[in-house]
């Protein structure tokens, strides 16, 4: 029970990768608050089975992407905890096209949730991790942030603006004893990979050099050891869980 007496908060936490990380950080003790802006349902079955099972577990319905409400529900969230001692932010969107063809919309969309999102919930943390000189804030990138990704360009740029942020933050807070890590997902198994055509699943299959898809769980075991003790000499470091790919 290596997070026991730690707080976890992650965004995104009703489906895919961030379903898997609240599952993780759970079975090793943690109180794990998550967010989900449209998925109730299934962030209340998901809440319900954690605290069913002795877990402490809360689902805040957020919009990463809203400055204000984000603040506020951080807010509450260490009001009611005591302390936010890690940071997730996991929640993230698609909005694919082709640049020349993209509207202004599905840019801001894209950017606004994946990369402004990021920077809100950091904004909420970091004084209370600074005040109490101790956080890990774990930022999900993608590899498409490194390799690019046609019709991509939206989701592309703002995953690397998450390296990019992960790298500056680490350099500005690590004297603080934060750690700022990032990891870059490949292609893995979740209901957005399922909305895939099977030729293009295959096609993405080819580039991996071990032969398969990763799984969400594959994931959640990187943001485990990266927010962990175990990690303490990581900072501001990317790590590529891609099964090759790149």
């Amino acid at each position: 029970m290596k997070f026991a007496d730690k707080v976890v908060f992650i965004t995104g936490g009703a489906r895919g990768i961030g379903h898997a990380i609240v599952q993780a950080f759970a079975s090793e003790g943690a109180t794990v608050l998550f967010t989900y802006k449209s998925s109730e349902e299934e962030a209340a079955q998901l809440e319900a089975s954690l605290q069913e099972n002795g877990g402490l577990a809360k689902a805040f319905e957020l919009d990463v992407s809203d400055h204000t409400n984000t603040l506020a529900v951080i807010e509450e969230a260490v009001q009611e905890f005591g302390m936010i001692d890690v940071l997730i932010n996991n929640a993230g969107v698609t909005e694919d096209g082709f640049l020349m063809l993209m509207e202004e919309s599905s840019w801001d969309k894209v950017i606004n949730t994946n990369l402004k999102g990021a920077y809100n919930c950091c904004k909420a943390v970091l004084p209370s991790m600074i005040s109490k000189r101790h956080g890990v804030i774990v930022n999900i990138s993608s590899v498409s942030a490194l390799a690019g990704a046609s019709s991509q360009t939206n989701y592309s740029a703002s995953k690397a603006g998450l390296i990019g942020l992960t790298r500056s933050l680490s350099r500005e807070v690590s004297g603080k004893n934060i750690r700022v890590n990032a990891i870059a997902p490949g292609y893995i198994v979740t209901d957005m990979l399922g909305k895939v055509p099977d030729r293009v699943r295959r096609h993405f299959v080819d580039k991996i050099a071990c032969g398969r898809l990763g799984e969400a769980d594959e994931v959640a075991k990187v943001a485990l050891f990266l927010a962990s003790d175990d990690a303490s000499y990581i900072y501001g470091q990317t790590i590529i869980v891609d099964g090759g790919m790149i």
